[in-house]
């Protein structure tokens, strides 16, 4: 009998990250998801509340201890690791913010979840996705490349950081065997759409917002055996926005 592979998710409560878990739940992988939320019973997929870690990835204490609640349930081995969880604060009545007035603490928490989550998540499990020579998939965003209107300066330059730091994983982990990329989505349909986003939507090549399932076969791609010889790069999901 072949080997149930097992894939770790952060921000696995909606949007994406639930798109995520449906769609490797389908292939028959056990997933572990983290998110702030406590596990919510109407999630439909089996063995979901024993494999939910409640944590708040703001808390960098709390997402080094983490890394042994997920050891303890994972046996040594780890298929994948998908870093979606991300935060995009507002200002006042929804407004964006920029470079002039996010608090520095606003920008810590957002990096916190953004970025450094993924590194001392990736750096805690690397034997465990040593052992079985698994993937890496860090979910950045258009936002990391270009000024976007909703999308906020912290939000931004911590999508940038999480791009940069794909390269630079790529290149530590290649000789463990492990593959690490990015995907880019743009606008996707969740609950973290600002109102005007139809206003991008005329815009956009394809005239149509993606959906979360869309993303989800990507990231599902990254983690299987067909892209094998793909490491350290950025897939773009966005409808063709970026050109």
């Amino acid at each position: 009998m072949s080997e149930q592979k097992t894939i770790v998710l952060t921000g696995a409560s909606r949007g994406i990250g639930h798109a995520t878990v449906k769609r490797f739940s389908a292939e028959g992988w056990r997933v572990l998801t983290c998110s702030r939320q406590p596990f919510d019973p109407r999630c439909p997929w089996p063995g979901g509340e024993a494999n939910h870690i409640q944590l708040d990835l703001a808390d960098p204490k709390k997402t080094i201890e983490a890394i042994e609640t997920i050891k303890g349930k994972i046996n040594g081995r780890l298929h994948a690791l998908v870093n979606n969880a991300g935060i995009s604060p507002k200002g006042e009545g929804g407004k964006r913010l920029n470079t002039l007035e996010t608090d520095l603490r606003t920008w810590g928490q957002v990096f916190h979840v953004n970025f450094f989550s993924s590194v001392i998540l990736a750096r805690g499990l690397q034997n465990e996705l040593a052992a079985t020579k698994g993937s890496v998939v860090n979910v950045t965003s258009i936002a990391g490349v270009r000024v976007h209107p909703f999308a906020g300066a912290a939000y931004a330059t911590s999508k940038a950081a999480l791009a940069a730091l794909t390269r630079e994983m790529a290149h530590d982990f290649g000789p463990l065997g492990v593959r690490v990329n990015a995907i880019a989505p743009g606008e996707v349909e969740t609950a973290i759409l600002s109102p005007g986003t139809d206003k991008i939507v005329e815009q956009l090549p394809l005239r149509r917002l993606g959906q979360p399932k869309e993303v989800a076969d990507v990231i599902w791609f990254l983690c299987s055996d067909q892209s094998s010889y793909i490491s350290g790069t950025e897939i773009e999901v966005n409808g063709a926005q970026h050109v």
